[in-house]
């Protein structure tokens, strides 16, 4: 569960704030309780989100830690690029990946920039999906902005 104050990844929308916790109810006398989110980076960030504690269907993670950031950053260079060359079970495997919403997921998607030359609009879109939500992360937990990470990433790979 998390707690107001989080930092969170909330599905394909990107970092959110948990600004409250609330408890709904409905005409039926039902009552559920509710994270109140608010993006931040997005260009909605006056959106407030309202989401079930009990969501299923988007995944919702607490943000990495500034650990996890320094290490993926090091591994990204040993990093092996998924490439599928049947391009429905590729498309279909970066979909999966892209909606798993897990930082590793996302950078293994970005991975597959080399192939640029191979890649179809679609997979180029969900590559450059992957990168605004590792970006958006990784801004806040470096306290810099989105714009900034590709510089910051390049000056800590060795």
């Amino acid at each position: 569960m998390f707690k107001v104050d989080d930092y969170i990844m909330y599905g394909r929308t990107g970092v959110c704030k948990v600004i409250d916790i609330t408890n709904e109810r409905f005409i039926n006398g039902e009552e559920r309780k509710y994270y109140v989110l608010s993006g931040i980076h997005n260009n909605n960030n006056n959106t407030i989100i309202k989401i079930p504690l009990d969501n299923t269907k988007i995944p919702m993670r607490k943000i990495i830690s500034k650990g996890d950031v320094t290490s993926l950053i090091n591994d990204m260079s040993n990093m092996e690029a998924l490439w599928i060359d049947d391009e429905k079970k590729r498309s279909n495997k970066f979909k999966t990946m892209l909606k798993s919403g897990k930082c590793e997921d996302l950078i293994e998607l970005i991975s597959n920039k080399r192939y640029l030359k191979k890649l179809n609009k679609a997979d180029k879109e969900i590559i450059k999906e992957a990168e605004r939500l590792v970006s958006e992360e990784f801004a806040i937990i470096l306290n810099i902005s989105p714009k900034e990470v590709n510089s910051y990433i390049s000056s800590k790979k060795s």
